[in-house]
C-alpha cells in the first residue's frame, strides 16, 4: 500500500467535521484493488492472469482466518469483474479504475447487480431461493450479476442442495463468490464447482510495515518496538492489527503532537508481562529458584498481566527456545530485539532438549488448568511450583548414567532358555514314538531360576549344507537333543519324529522350543497369531510337532486350527495343536513383564518414580545404543497423567 492511496483513502473520510465523520482504521484503510491488497500476492498472480487470458471461473471460494480480507477481497472481484473504465469501453480488468458507476456504486454498497448475503443470518434454503430466483434474469447496469456470501459455511445442508445445480451450470452472466474460514464444513460437491483461494495469515514483519504506512498516513507517532509487538498480536489478521493499532493511538494520545505510543504501553494496554520479565522469570524456573518466580509473576500481575497469558508468554518463549537449540538461524528474526537474541541463545546452549520438551508439555497441561480453575492466579502459581522442582529432577539419560555399576551388565532373560537338540543326520527315517515313563512329562518352554548348566555341543553335520531357521540368527552349532517326549499310544501313529536336520520337503525345521515357535510366527508376518501366542496362550506341553495349551478368554475359537495349518504348512510335518483345562505355565508376555520388573535398572526407575510402571518391552537392534548393556529389551516407564505433567512426559 503506497502513501498516496493512504492519503487520499484518508481524504475521503475527512469531508465531514465532527466526532460522527470518524472511521475506524480498518474501514477507513480498507483496501481498494489488488494493489493495495497485502499478502495474498498467489491470489492476485492467478487473477491476474485469468483476466488477462479470458478465462474467469463460475464461482470463487475464499478461504482464511478472521481478518485477512476475505470480503474485502470479493468486493474487489465484484468491482474487477464489472469495471467498464473512465471512458466506459473498459472489460474485466485487475486494476478497477474506481471512478466509473460501476466502481463507485460497489465501493458505497449500492450497485443493483453485487447481491452481499450474510449466510450466518440466512439459513435456510427459502433464502437461497430468493437468490436462485433472481439467477435467471440479466444483470441491470453491469456486466455480471454477482453473488457474495458470506460465511457459506452456516448454509443449511437444505440450502447447499438446492444451489448445487444452478452453481454447477449457473448463466454466463452470474458469478458466485463465497466465503468462509470453516472451509471443512462446506460440503465438497460444493467446493468441486469452485475455484478455491486460500487467504494466508500476514507476516508480522510485512505488517509492521503496514502499520508504519498508516501511522504516517493519520501523523501519529509510534515506536517501532510498540508497531512489532501490535503485529506479533494480531498474529496475522490485518483487521485485528489496525483494531489494535486504532486502540493504542487512542490510548496514548499520540495524534496531532499528543505523545508518541511506546512497548511500555502496548504492554499495559493488551494485559502483557514485559519480554525482559518473561526472561527473569523463565530463568528463575530453570534454576529451581521458587521465591524469585513467585516475586517475578507477582510482579507481573500487580502491572496488569494476566496469569493465563504469563504462562501463554512461557510457551512462547519455550518454543522460540527449542527452535533456538535445534535452528540456530531462528535468532536471526527481524521482529526480535537484540537483548532478546543475546539471552535467547545464552539459555538454548544452557538447556537441554530433554528440559525444553518438559518445560513445554508442563506449561500446557498448566494453561489448561489455569482456564478452569476459580482462581488463575493460584493455579498459576502452583504450576511454577511444580515447574521449579521439575528443574533438579534427572532426565531418563542422567539416571541411566547414575546407575549402579554392574547394573547394566546384568540383563534380564527375554525369552527361555532353549532344550538342547542332538545333531541328527538329515536324511533317514523319522523314528517311532514311545509312550512316556510314568511320572514324566512333556519338557516346557519356561525358564527355571537358578544357574542352567551349558548343554553339550556337537559339529554340524558334514553332509549338505545347514539350514538357519527363521528364530536364529547364524547359529554356530546344533545343541544336543535328548531325544523326543513320548505321546500317548492314540497319537503315536499319526505324527512324524521330527529329525535335527531339514524338515521333510525342504521345509522349515520344527521350533524346539514355544518361543522359537513365537519367533516363526513373527518371522512369517503373523502379526496377530503372534500377538495370540504371546499374550492368550498358557502352555501346558510342547514338543516339536505338539502343542497343547489352555487358552485365555481373549483367545479366538479357531486359534488352534490356525496355528496348526501355518505349522504344517512350514515345516511339512503334521501338527497336533490342542487346548487344556489344566492351569499351564503364565503367558509369554506374563513372564517378560516378571523378568523386567525384577531387573535392578527397571527397580531404580520405580523407586525415583512411584507412579510409573512399564508401558511396552521391545526389543533392540543391533545398532541400538544400549544394545550391550541393557540387555535384550528396553522397557517403555509410563508415569500416570499426574506425572506426565510433572515429570515432563514418558522414559525411553
Amino acid at each position: 500500500m503506497t502513501d498516496q492511496t493512504l492519503s487520499a483513502s484518508g481524504a475521503t473520510a475527512s469531508g465531514t467535521s465532527g466526532p460522527a465523520a470518524y472511521r475506524v482504521l480498518a474501514r477507513k484503510y480498507r483496501p481498494s484493488d489488488f494493489t493495495t491488497l497485502i499478502g495474498q500476492d498467489a491470489l492476485v498472480r492467478t487473477l491476474s492472469n485469468a483476466m488477462e487470458s479470458g478465462r474467469l471461473a463460475q464461482a470463487y471460494v475464499l478461504t482464511g482466518v478472521r481478518g485477512v480480507g476475505k470480503t474485502t477481497t470479493a468486493r474487489i472481484i465484484a468491482r474487477a469483474l464489472n469495471c467498464i473504465g473512465p471512458d466506459g469501453q473498459g472489460g474485466p480488468t485487475i486494476q478497477p479504475c474506481g471512478v466509473c458507476e460501476s466502481c463507485r456504486a460497489i465501493a458505497e454498497d449500492r450497485h443493483v447487480d453485487v447481491i452481499e448475503m450474510d449466510a450466518a443470518s440466512r439459513t435456510g434454503v427459502n433464502d437461497m431461493r430468493e437468490i436462485l430466483d433472481g439467477v435467471r434474469y440479466r444483470p441491470t447496469s453491469a456486466r455480471y450479476k454477482v453473488y457474495i456470501i458470506d460465511e457459506v459455511h452456516m448454509l443449511s445442508t437444505a440450502a447447499f442442495n438446492a444451489l448445487l445445480k444452478t452453481l454447477e451450470e449457473p448463466p454466463e452472466h452470474v458469478k458466485f463468490i463465497f466465503a468462509t474460514t470453516e472451509i471443512r464444513k462446506v460440503p465438497v460437491t460444493v467446493l468441486s464447482r469452485c475455484q478455491r483461494f486460500d487467504l494466508r495469515r500476514v507476516g508480522a514483519d510485512l505488517l509492521s510495515g503496514h502499520f508504519r504506512r498508516i501511522v504516517e498516513a493519520e501523523g501519529a507517532a509510534v515506536d517501532d518496538a510498540a508497531l512489532a509487538l501490535l503485529a506479533r498480536a494480531a498474529d496475522g489478521s490485518v483487521r485485528d492489527g489496525l483494531s489494535l493499532l486504532d486502540q493504542a493511538i487512542a490510548h496514548a494520545g499520540a495524534v496531532g503532537g499528543g505523545g508518541t505510543v511506546t512497548e511500555a504501553q502496548v504492554r499495559e494496554m493488551l494485559g502483557l508481562a514485559d519480554r525482559g520479565q518473561v526472561f527473569d522469570l523463565f530463568d528463575a524456573l530453570m534454576r529451581g529458584e521458587i521465591a524469585a518466580a513467585l516475586t517475578v509473576l507477582a510482579d507481573q500481575h500487580a502491572a496488569g498481566a494476566d496469569p493465563v497469558v504469563v504462562l501463554n508468554d512461557l510457551l512462547d518463549l519455550t518454543h522460540w527456545l527449542t527452535r533456538l537449540k535445534a535452528t540456530p538461524q531462528a535468532a536471526e528474526d527481524p521482529m526480535l530485539g537484540e537483548a532478546e537474541r543475546v539471552r535467547g541463545r545464552a539459555m538454548a546452549e544452557k538447556l537441554s532438549m530433554a528440559v525444553l520438551t518438559r518445560t513445554w508439555q508442563m506449561l500446557l497441561k498448566a494453561v489448561a488448568e489455569a482456564r478452569m480453575a476459580g482462581n488463575p492466579m493460584q493455579a498459576t502459581e502452583m504450576a511454577l511450583i511444580r515447574l521449579t522442582y521439575a528443574a533438579d529432577l534427572p532426565t531418563p539419560a542422567e539416571l541411566v548414567a547414575k546407575a549402579p555399576r554392574g547394573v547394566s551388565s546384568s540383563p534380564v532373560p527375554s525369552s527361555p532358555a532353549p532344550p538342547s537338540l542332538a545333531a541328527l543326520p538329515s536324511s533317514g527315517p523319522p523314528a517311532a514314538l514311545s509312550a512316556p515313563p510314568a511320572g514324566e512329562g512333556v519338557p516346557r518352554s519356561r525358564p527355571t531360576p537358578g544357574p542352567q548348566p551349558q548343554a553339550a555341543r556337537s559339529p554340524l553335520p558334514p553332509s549338505g549344507p545347514a539350514m538357519v531357521p527363521p528364530w536364529e540368527e547364524m547359529p554356530s552349532a546344533v545343541p544336543v537333543y535328548d531325544g523326543p517326549p513320548d505321546l500317548p499310544p492314540s497319537m503315536a501313529g499319526g505324527l512324524p519324529h521330527p529329525s535335527g536336520g531339514a524338515a521333510p520337503g525342504g521345509g522349515t525345521p520344527p521350533p524346539p522350543t514355544f518361543d522359537k515357535l513365537v519367533a516363526l510366527f513373527k518371522t512369517r508376518r503373523e502379526a496377530v497369531l503372534s500377538v495370540h501366542l504371546e499374550r492368550d496362550v498358557h502352555l501346558v506341553q510342547y514338543a516339536p510337532g505338539r502343542l497343547e495349551y489352555r487358552p485365555t478368554p481373549q483367545a479366538p475359537a479357531d486359534l488352534a486350527t490356525r496355528v496348526s495349518k501355518c505349522l504344517t504348512a512350514w515345516t511339512g510335518l503334521r501338527w497336533a495343536v490342542m487346548t487344556s483345562t489344566a492351569a499351564g505355565d503364565p503367558t509369554l508376555f506374563e513372564q517378560t513383564m516378571t523378568g523386567a520388573k525384577a531387573h535392578p535398572l527397571i527397580q531404580a526407575a520405580l523407586r525415583a518414580f512411584p507412579s510409573a510402571s512399564i508401558g511396552t518391552i521391545r526389543d533392540l537392534e543391533p545398532s541400538d545404543d544400549l544394545a550391550g548393556s541393557a540387555g535384550p529389551f528396553v522397557p517403555v516407564m509410563m508415569p500416570d497423567a499426574d506425572e506426565t505433567a510433572e515429570f515432563g512426559g514418558d522414559f525411553d
